[in-house]
């Protein structure tokens, strides 16, 4: 049961802010409808959960906002990150972001836009991927122990959902081109025309637990250009990890 309910309610945040239908609900976690429209009505009742009737739409609730202030405490790191997602959207013009990796998933928590009119929508506040998907989640995977990542892509086929790309033979060429470079690159493998690249930022064990990245259109990720990103997330990912080191 309580298995169930985590799967419903980080398939409802992953939809947040647009909310999500019981049906949709039901494809992303492999529950009966019946059984999801329950338990979503049980999320309600303890304040876990919102329903727009008008919308028909599922929300996250008062209940978790509250739990998650106090967990921020311990876990978020948004206010020592915020200036290096600020300084990676003003530097490259691109949208930036801090993720942070959940077990098997990375979820954005912020997001700055830079000057650059035209933007690119995969990614948002309270967004999940799969380790491996976007570049934040292929930057995280990449610096895991090597045995780690083996099980991880032997447990994992992503080509139904993503894509060709997504494959564990694919992954693992992604892993190693990663691992060469320090950064990973994401050339419009969710999303035709947008790209993305990441930087690991690792905590006080050196445990790759969070990503810095950041997101455009294909024209501005020119083989010319994308070094310099590269140096620049590599640099800031470099500096957050330093200052969470030191507490």
């Amino acid at each position: 049961m309580v298995g169930r309910l985590a799967a419903v309610l980080r398939t409802v945040s992953g939809a947040m802010p647009q909310g999500i239908t019981t049906t949709e609900v039901a494809r992303h976690t492999g529950l009966a409808r019946p059984t999801v429209h329950r338990l979503l009505g049980a999320l309600v009742a303890e304040g876990f959960c919102d329903h727009d009737h008008q919308a028909g739409r599922w929300l996250l609730g008062p209940e978790l906002y509250l739990m998650g202030a106090v967990a921020a405490e311990r876990y978020d790191i948004s206010d020592m990150a915020r200036e290096h997602v600020a300084a990676l959207a003003e530097a490259t013009g691109e949208s930036a972001f801090l993720s942070a990796r959940r077990g098997d998933e990375t979820v954005c928590l912020l997001r700055q836009d830079g000057a650059f009119p035209i933007r690119s929508f995969v990614l948002y506040e309270g967004k999940r991927f799969p380790l491996g998907v976007a570049s934040a989640g292929i930057a995280i995977l990449a610096f895991l122990s090597a045995p780690v990542v083996e099980r991880y892509l032997q447990a994992n086929d992503f080509t139904e959902r993503y894509g060709d790309a997504h494959s564990p033979a694919r992954l693992r060429e992604k892993v190693r081109e990663t691992r060469k470079l320090g950064y990973s690159v994401n050339p419009g493998l969710i999303v035709e025309g947008s790209w993305g690249m990441g930087a690991a930022v690792f905590d006080a064990s050196g445990s790759p637990a969070w990503a810095l990245s950041v997101t455009g259109i294909e024209s501005r990720f020119t083989p010319g250009r994308r070094p310099e990103l590269g140096a620049l997330l590599l640099h800031h990912a470099h500096e957050l990890s330093q200052q969470l080191r030191r507490g």
